[in-house]
C-alpha cells in the first residue's frame, strides 16, 4: 500500500463530520458541500477542510456567491498566513488578492504558484468571478502519486537533483492575445524583481510525510547540469506528473470556489475559450522552505528588489498606480 493510499484510508470520506465530501477521481480531487466559506467557520470545520486538502490535493465548493475580495481573505486566514506575489499587483482595495483577469493575459502551462521563491504558497485559494460560457476549465496534477510511480531508478535519480527556479522564465515572455495590457504584466513580472530559488527536485511535504516533484514553468535547469540536459530531464519528470491518471479537471461556474495543495499539485488554465472572458480572485497563503530527502533546504541564489509595486494596483487586467 502506497503512503497516500494509507491517508486516504486513515481518513475516508465517511469519517468526515462537518463537511460533505465527494472524490471526483481516484487520485486527486474532491468536491466539498454542506457548508458556506467564511471567517465564521468553527475550528473543527476549518480542520476538516485542511485534512481534505492534504488526502485529495484540490477540494470545490459550489455556490459561494457570498464571499467578496475581503470575506475571502478572512476565510484564508483560517488556513495559513496570506502571502503577497513579488511582483504582481494587488486588486484595488484588497490587502491580498490578486485579480486573475484574462485580459491581463493566460496562464495556459503547467506549475506550481511561485516557485522562485523559497517559502513558496502552501495553498492557494481560487473563486471564480466570471466563466466563459464554453471552456476555460482547469486541470490540476498530484505530483505526490507522479513520484510513487516512478521506477526505484527515476527515484534515486530524482532525489539526488536540485533545480533552480526563476519568475524570468521562457513561458512568461510568451503573449497569447497581444494586448498592451498583457505585455505591460508580462514585463513587471519578469523584471520588478529578479529571484532564483534552488529547490530539490523531491521534497519532503512537511503535515503528511509524503515525497512529491518539485517542477512546473518556473523551471530554469537542474544544478550541475547544462541547459540541453536539465530540460530533457525536465520533460521526462514533468511528462510522468501529468500523466492523465493524475490529473482532475474543474468546470467553472460563477462562484465556484478551488483550494489547492500547493506542495503536492501542479496545475493549469487551459486556454480554449476564444475571446470570452474569465476572471478569478486569488489569495494564496504563505508556506514553509522545502527539504529535500537528504535534508537539504531549499536555498535562494538571487533576490534583487528592481521596482517598489506596493503603490500599483490590477484589476481588469490594467495595471495602474493605486489612488490615495
Amino acid at each position: 500500500m502506497s503512503q497516500l493510499d494509507s491517508i486516504n484510508q486513515a481518513k475516508s470520506k465517511d469519517a468526515y463530520q462537518y463537511i460533505q465530501v465527494k472524490p471526483l477521481t481516484g487520485r486527486i480531487g474532491a468536491e466539498i458541500s454542506g457548508i458556506k466559506l467564511g471567517a465564521e467557520l468553527n475550528e473543527a470545520t476549518v480542520s476538516e477542510i485542511n485534512q481534505a486538502l492534504l488526502q485529495y490535493k484540490v477540494v470545490f465548493f459550489r455556490e459561494q456567491q457570498h464571499l467578496d475580495d475581503l470575506s475571502q481573505e478572512a476565510f484564508a486566514r483560517l488556513l495559513g498566513e496570506p502571502l503577497n506575489h513579488p511582483s504582481v499587483p494587488l486588486k484595488d482595495g484588497t490587502e491580498h488578492t490578486l485579480s486573475i483577469d484574462s485580459r491581463g493575459g493566460r496562464a495556459s502551462s503547467w506549475h506550481t504558484d511561485i516557485t522562485f521563491l523559497p517559502n513558496y504558497p502552501k495553498y492557494t485559494i481560487l473563486k471564480n468571478v466570471v466563466a466563459p460560457e464554453v471552456g476555460g476549465d482547469t486541470v490540476w496534477a498530484n505530483t505526490a502519486r507522479a513520484y510513487e510511480d516512478l521506477s526505484p531508478e527515476l527515484r534515486t535519480l530524482a532525489e539526488s537533483l536540485r533545480a533552480v527556479h526563476s519568475n524570468v522564465y521562457d513561458y512568461a515572455n510568451r503573449v497569447t492575445s497581444g494586448s498592451v495590457e498583457e505585455s505591460e504584466g508580462r514585463k513587471l513580472f519578469t523584471t520588478a524583481v529578479e529571484i532564483e530559488t534552488e529547490h530539490p527536485l523531491v521534497r519532503v511535504h512537511p503535515e503528511t510525510g509524503e515525497k512529491t516533484l518539485v517542477l512546473g514553468h518556473f523551471f530554469k535547469y537542474f544544478t550541475g547540469l547544462s541547459q540541453d540536459d536539465s530540460r530533457l530531464l525536465f520533460t521526462l519528470f514533468q511528462n510522468h506528473i501529468v500523466r492523465w491518471e493524475n490529473i482532475v479537471r474543474w468546470r467553472w461556474a460563477v462562484g465556484d470556489v478551488a483550494i489547492w495543495d500547493n506542495r503536492a499539485t501542479q496545475h493549469r488554465a487551459i486556454d480554449d475559450y476564444g475571446s470570452e472572458l474569465r476572471v478569478a480572485s486569488r489569495v494564496t497563503l504563505e508556506g514553509d522552505i522545502p527539504v529535500g530527502v537528504d535534508g537539504r533546504p531549499s536555498k535562494v541564489i538571487k533576490n534583487i528588489v528592481n521596482q517598489d509595486i506596493s503603490q500599483l494596483r490590477k484589476d481588469e487586467g490594467r495595471i495602474y498606480k493605486k489612488v490615495s
